[in-house]
């Protein structure tokens, strides 16, 4: 059982959506520490301080609860990207900054990542739509602002924004796993210059000595 203490003592009454939020952050612990299929509704229920009844209220059942923190993990994502795409006009500053969106997303709550991009219930097609929506919500704004401001058309677009979240996601996963020796800033900064310009491009080849 994890050691953090109830956000609320049992009985305080809260507006509907202040009990969601405190629910959902205690499921989160509770996932993160047990995993889906360990967690106990009791569990999550006490990390709440609250009863089973009033959880059973706003979530009909462990995978309801699941299923609605991933979705928030999601939409956070999803706006940490449209922030990044909106917040300059300069194109070769919007990679970066999408770039360091998803190690920004990746290196924030480690629960949250892995179960956006590593959830063991991709078999449950509700928790797969949403996966997928974490995909394809990026790839849909970013697909956006290079069709308006690039001048390519939609299926050119989308495929280099494929690309854009591709890599990333995987490279952000891979830099939080083995980043020891590179800080975050300088792996956004190889991620963005290999993604602006190439390997060619931004490494050209070096004579060998």
């Amino acid at each position: 059982m994890t050691e953090t203490a109830p956000l609320q003592p049992r009985g305080v009454r809260l507006p509907r959506t202040e009990r969601r939020a405190q629910l959902l952050a205690a499921a989160q612990r509770v996932f993160s520490a047990n995993g889906y299929h360990a967690a106990a509704m009791d569990e999550i229920a006490d990390q709440a301080g609250v009863s089973k009844p009033v959880l059973y209220q706003h979530f009909p059942g462990k995978l309801d609860l699941y299923i609605a923190l991933l979705e928030s993990h999601v939409d956070e994502l999803v706006r940490r990207v449209r922030e990044a795409l909106a917040s300059t006009t300069d194109n070769k500053q919007r990679v970066p900054a999408t770039v360091g969106a998803f190690f920004d997303f990746v290196n924030g709550d480690a629960g949250a990542f892995r179960m956006v991009f590593e959830s063991d219930l991709r078999g449950e097609p509700a928790v797969q739509e949403a996966v997928d929506r974490a995909t394809s919500a990026s790839v849909d704004a970013i697909t956006e602002t290079i069709t308006a401001d690039a001048g390519l058309d939609e299926d050119r677009a989308r495929l280099l924004a494929v690309g854009l979240v591709g890599l990333s996601q995987v490279s952000a996963r891979f830099w939080l796993a083995h980043h020891s020796t590179i800080s975050k800033e300088e792996a956004v900064a190889l991620t963005s210059t290999l993604a602006w310009k190439g390997i060619g491009g931004g490494f050209p080849l070096h004579p060998q000595g």
